[in-house]
């Protein structure tokens, strides 16, 4: 059993299992799936300033909390006692265009090459995890919800909103993965 734990599991198995978190939640307690809307429920518990975006009853959103508490001790959990001891399986073809790029370390998901303390200090690590992490969360903001709350809430709710933050979502990926990365991967 823990082998199977350890192992990625298929899409046919992962995906429903996702996806019945919007049914549960809804059943449950006619509640919305989300992870971005708990960031603000912990500003508005914790400060203090007359801020109207965060003069609302957060209280009534604590399961939220709880939920994403939830999903960051599962994550600890699988890191700590249930990790695949095998490196990340990357493609050939991807592997050698990283190497190009110097990023030739493939043990966990994140190139420890690039993100790293001392590349926090780089006109690439700034671009990277300070910039990038800002334009992510404007984004987030401007756009209402996170990936999880549109494309697996919004869009089983038929909203339409949601389909369109979706789509623009992956048109943004896909523009930076292919053309404003290795730009910055090459700096």
């Amino acid at each position: 059993m823990l082998d199977f734990l350890t192992k990625p599991w298929p899409w046919y198995i992962s995906g429903p299992i996702i996806g019945l978190t919007v049914p549960a939640l809804l059943l449950l307690g006619n509640k919305s799936f989300g992870i971005s809307s708990s960031l603000r429920h912990v500003c508005a518990m914790c400060v203090p300033a007359k801020i109207p975006f965060f003069q609302y009853d957060w209280k009534k959103e604590v399961w939220n909390l709880f939920f994403v508490g939830g999903i960051f001790l599962g994550g600890v959990i699988a890191a700590v006692f249930l990790a695949n001891p095998l490196p990340v399986k990357i493609d050939p073809v991807l592997a050698q265009e990283l190497a190009g790029y110097g990023i030739t370390n493939f043990d966990s998901l994140i190139p420890t090459q690039i993100m790293n303390w001392e590349q926090l200090l780089t006109l690439k690590g700034f671009l990277l995890i300070v910039f990038g992490g800002f334009l992510v969360g404007f984004g987030t903001r401007y756009a209402g919800g996170c990936t999880s709350g549109h494309a697996i809430m919004g869009i089983s709710n038929l909203q339409l909103p949601s389909l369109i933050a979706t789509i623009c979502f992956m048109i943004g990926g896909f523009v930076m993965s292919n053309w404003i990365l290795p730009i910055i991967l090459s700096l």
